[in-house]
């Protein structure tokens, strides 16, 4: 792999990256509603999903997963569920804290965040596509595999590391300056954001 191939892969990485897609969405509605940690703790479990993904692509496993017409939609409806899933919890979650004005919700714990971000990324389709026509074009057959793979699966966790705890923090600034009522507010738009995107994922399985 050459060093422009490598610079390029960064490239488009970046902006990859910034397209908010479902793992976006789902840093910018806990960091909005839960705070920076949260956001960060949900960013790093979907770092974990990306490297489980290429340690995969590494093997191969990823091109067969990709010929599995079944496989691949089980994994579109499963990503469109849990998002959809997400977002109504956290509409149910903001009008339950309305209904009792004296009420605090209790805490979230921070690993539930992770775990969160991870399930939603390991479940997005569209990794599958990235990992099998996107990362291989930036591959040097001729040379060692592994060892390119594993360049660029550095490069890409530090970018998109960079690029959601950016998310996050701006967010969280969101939050803190909202008034309680807005927050609920917000915590109900980010809820239907991530609707709109199991939805979208949804549209796409039936396509």
């Amino acid at each position: 792999m050459s060093y422009q191939a490598w610079a390029l892969f960064c490239l488009t990485e970046t902006l990859l990256c910034l397209n908010p897609g479902p793992a976006v969405l789902l840093v910018v509605s806990l960091s909005l509603t839960r705070g920076r940690a949260h956001g960060f703790a949900a960013s790093l479990g979907v770092l974990a999903a990306n490297a489980l993904y290429f340690a995969v692509s590494a093997t191969g496993l990823a091109a067969l997963l990709n010929l599995s017409s079944r496989g691949f939609l089980a994994i579109r409806w499963a990503g469109a569920a849990y998002l959809i899933w997400l977002g109504a919890r956290m509409i149910v979650r903001s009008r339950r804290v309305q209904a009792e004005p004296g009420a605090i919700a209790p805490p979230a714990a921070r690993g539930k965040s992770f775990w969160q971000g991870f399930l939603a990324q390991l479940s997005n389709p569209a990794l599958l596509v990235y990992f099998t026509a996107i990362l291989p074009q930036f591959v040097d057959p001729n040379a060692s595999i592994g060892r390119q793979v594993a360049i660029l699966a550095v490069s890409s966790l530090a970018i998109e590391l960079a690029v959601l705890a950016g998310y996050a923090e701006l967010s969280q600034r969101a939050g803190r300056f909202a008034a309680p009522r807005s927050r609920l507010l917000l915590e109900r738009f980010a809820g239907v954001l991530l609707i709109a995107a199991g939805a979208g994922l949804a549209a796409i399985g039936r396509a």
